[in-house]
């Protein structure tokens, strides 16, 4: 079991959502509010408003999946998470050692 992790523009969890419940037993989706900037070598010509908008307004989503769905949902987030231009985010894969439900207890 693994957790999937991505940090993306807030504009894009409709279309993910929509993308993710079409994958056959997705478990389902967290998602948190969160701050962040991009490396600022990436930033070919830096500019005051770079540095005045340095912490933009972003989305952190979280998964448990099997190991057979990591790259089908991997795959799903870049498609739907990206726009091209920088910012648009980052996905990681973290294992998971043990997950239990708290509403009946029972284990992933």
């Amino acid at each position: 079991m693994k957790e999937i992790r991505a940090v993306l523009r807030p504009n894009r969890l409709h279309a993910l959502r929509e993308a993710l419940r079409k994958i056959p037993d997705f478990p389902g989706l967290t998602v948190m509010n969160v701050k962040g900037f991009t490396a600022p070598a990436l930033i070919d010509n830096p500019t005051i408003k770079d540095d005045l908008t340095d912490f933009s307004g972003k989305i952190m989503i979280c998964t448990l999946v099997a190991d057979g769905m990591i790259d089908t949902v991997t795959d799903v987030i870049v498609r739907e998470g990206c726009t091209g231009q920088i910012g648009d985010g980052l996905v990681w894969v973290v294992p998971v050692e043990f997950a239990r439900r708290v509403r009946d207890g029972s284990n992933l």
